[in-house]
């Protein structure tokens, strides 16, 4: 009696077309969502931002939005912020303090806008606990502190700044300026700020401040 030999599932040409044919629609889908959820937040602000009413606009199910995002504040904070993170992404620079700067120039340019400045109203005004802030904290800062990190961390090693610092300090002193204006709306979150955040903060740490001074300055 012949045994019965297992057949090795192979991919078909039809099966790879399908599949190629699939992620386009899951990219069309995912920008379709967000793009949904940016016009809500510019139109009025994160209360506007609805499971409900991205599905509409954005012609998909609800099921597909849940199959990445918990709930609208976290689709309403990926629509605030995915752009400018791709963009850091494709800035990155053989100078760590070269692309601090830039993400804090990205930062700036979230906030600028008007679906930002609805967002950092509501912030403003909640509490540390709520949903919305939980999701900024987890989607926003700490994802900017964790991509911050690895700008210093390869400044170090491009020895613009000390070996003998405390990153999760050095983090702190340079996110901690620009959050607190952000949300206390006391004086103006632009470049000039920031640029000042970090001159202030190399000069204590960096290894050569003359030349600091001018990766910070220089467009």
């Amino acid at each position: 009696m012949k045994k019965s030999s297992s057949v090795k599932h192979q991919s078909t040409p039809t099966s790879i077309a399908a599949n190629a044919r699939g992620r386009p629609r899951n990219v069309e889908a995912r920008n379709a969502i967000l793009t949904a959820a940016r016009s809500m937040l510019e139109e009025g602000g994160i209360a506007a931002v609805t499971m409900e009413g991205i599905a509409l606009r954005a012609g998909v199910g609800k099921p597909t939005i849940y199959r990445t995002w918990p709930n609208a504040l976290a689709v309403a904070m990926a629509a605030m912020v995915e752009v400018p993170v791709q963009v850091s992404a494709r800035r990155k620079t053989p100078s760590g303090v070269a692309d601090l700067r830039r993400q804090l120039a990205d930062i700036i340019a979230v906030f600028a806008t008007r679906m930002g400045r609805n967002v950092a109203m509501v912030l403003a005004a909640s509490n540390a606990d709520t949903e919305l802030s939980k999701v900024f904290r987890n989607h926003f800062i700490l994802a900017r502190r964790n991509e911050g990190r690895s700008f210093v961390e390869r400044a170090i090693a491009q020895h613009e700044i000390r070996v003998d610092i405390d990153i999760e300090v050095v983090l702190d002193l340079i996110y901690a300026p620009v959050f607190y204006r952000l949300l206390v709306g006391h004086a103006a979150l632009d470049s000039r700020f920031t640029d000042s955040v970090l001159a202030h903060v190399l000069a204590g740490i960096g290894t050569n401040p003359a030349n600091i001074k001018r990766r910070i300055t220089t467009p």
